[in-house]
């Protein structure tokens, strides 16, 4: 399967396009426009059929590919009224982020050039609901939460329900196993209703050749539905017999692409072609500090950690994560360019280098799987990371953990490798101070 990310808007458009075929007895009131500036925002707005614009309070923000665009402060919108976003405001805030080169928090840089505006949904926070559906090995797995927005990824595990759908089963099973699987918190006014749409959500899905879905939130308004905020992955080797089904859907650069390098724009590629998240952004090729993290938010976390502890935020060498479940052959490549990047230079002080494999508490991906890979990896290059002095330090949890760490320091120790082994037993970071510390 072959992913290709699309836009927010053509996601929400394949969505309105279907809408009553497969989401009988809920309504979807599809608003939405895509501009690449202020003044084609301002002609929109005298089109017919989107006087909208100009009377509803309204939010904009970047539809290029990325999330945690609240947390990188690129959302505009406003809760207090009269001081609601008007269409005048959106076009200067659309101005003003063209204007410049935008960093993001993972380090990515580039130029915004697309914009999604909508109208403001006033609601509460229990009105709002996560849903995404994807594909693990031979299965599809669908998730479920009582609680949306941009903190679900905290506590995964106690918040989210997996529901795996073997791809063979019927749609009256698909409607009991759904039932059995409701989260705990949804409130027993909206139970059937979330039932219902979860599982038309599953069909559509699977029919549309999705290959990855996510709504984060959904707001449940009785029997109005809103999508606030939505990631799709289409499967492009489908293409031939969707046709106007995807609506037009293109499959854009990603953001900050463009500037990349070989290395990173092969890590992109082989992200659109997967299941899982790959993700590599070179901060500095001299550094003597490179990770292996699994997990966007653990990203974040380590970086920070790095950047707080070295005392020199030009140490840490690159940014990015391996995470969703990516294949052993998956792992190996991603493994190899990073080691490959990291052995071209000496430190110019001298030091060691240091490499960081590190995650939280995995959801879903077989850590033993993964760390096949990497094990793989220090095969062809235990010569190149003992030449550079190399000190690795492993700190992970999830799935299979136990026998991925064990085979891991089997395998570094019969290389020569220096390595340090923990679990979850662990706090998340403190493989980086103990590296540090040395």
């Amino acid at each position: 399967m072959a992913q290709r990310a699309i836009r927010e808007y053509d996601g929400k458009a394949i969505f309105s396009k279907h809408w009553e075929k497969y989401f009988s007895g809920f309504h979807y009131g599809f608003k939405s426009v895509l501009v690449t500036n202020g003044d084609e925002l301002r002609a929109k707005a005298q089109e017919h059929g989107f006087e909208w614009l100009k009377q509803e309070a309204l939010v904009a923000k970047p539809d290029m590919l990325f999330g945690k665009r609240g947390k990188n402060d690129l959302v505009l919108f406003r809760t207090n009224k009269p001081g609601d976003v008007t269409l005048e405001e959106a076009a200067k805030w659309i101005d003003e982020k063209i204007a410049h080169d935008t960093i993001l928090l993972t380090g990515q840089k580039g130029t915004l050039t697309h914009f999604i505006v909508e109208p403001f949904t006033p609601h509460s926070q229990d009105q709002e609901y996560y849903i995404s559906a994807t594909t693990v090995g031979e299965d599809d797995v669908l998730y479920l939460s009582a609680e949306g927005g941009m903190e679900v990824e905290e506590g995964w595990e106690e918040k989210v329900n997996e529901v795996t759908i073997p791809i063979t089963m019927d749609d009256a099973n698909i409607e009991h196993l759904i039932r059995a699987n409701v989260p705990a918190g949804i409130p027993a006014e909206n139970k059937e209703r979330f039932i219902a749409f979860a599982e038309q959500f599953y069909k559509f899905y699977r029919d549309q050749n999705f290959a990855y879905l996510e709504i984060n939130p959904i707001v449940m308004v009785g029997n109005d539905m809103h999508i606030l905020d939505l990631v799709a992955r289409l499967d492009d080797t489908a293409g031939f017999m969707m046709g106007e089904a995807w609506c037009g859907a293109d499959f854009p650069t990603a953001f900050g692409m463009e500037d990349q390098s070989p290395e990173e724009k092969a890590i992109a590629e082989a992200d659109s072609k997967s299941g899982a998240s790959l993700k590599l952004t070179i901060l500095n090729p001299m550094g003597r500090i490179w990770t292996m993290v699994a997990g966007g938010g653990a990203s974040v976390v380590y970086a920070d950690t790095i950047a707080d502890l070295s005392g020199n935020v030009s140490d840490l060498a690159n940014y990015g994560e391996y995470s969703g479940g990516p294949t052993t052959g998956e792992t190996k490549f991603y493994a190899e360019t990073v080691f490959d990047l990291m052995t071209r230079h000496k430190d110019p002080k001298g030091q060691d280098k240091i490499l960081i494999i590190g995650g939280a508490i995995a959801n879903f991906t077989d850590v033993a799987k993964t760390f096949t890979g990497i094990i793989q990896a220090f095969e062809g290059y235990a010569d190149r990371l003992k030449a550079h002095n190399t000190r690795i330090y492993v700190r992970r949890g999830g799935p299979n953990y136990e026998k991925g760490l064990k085979d891991i320091k089997e395998a570094a120790d019969r290389l020569g490798l220096y390595i340090e082994v923990y679990g979850p037993e662990t706090h998340v970071t403190d493989i980086v101070r103990m590296a540090l510390e040395k």
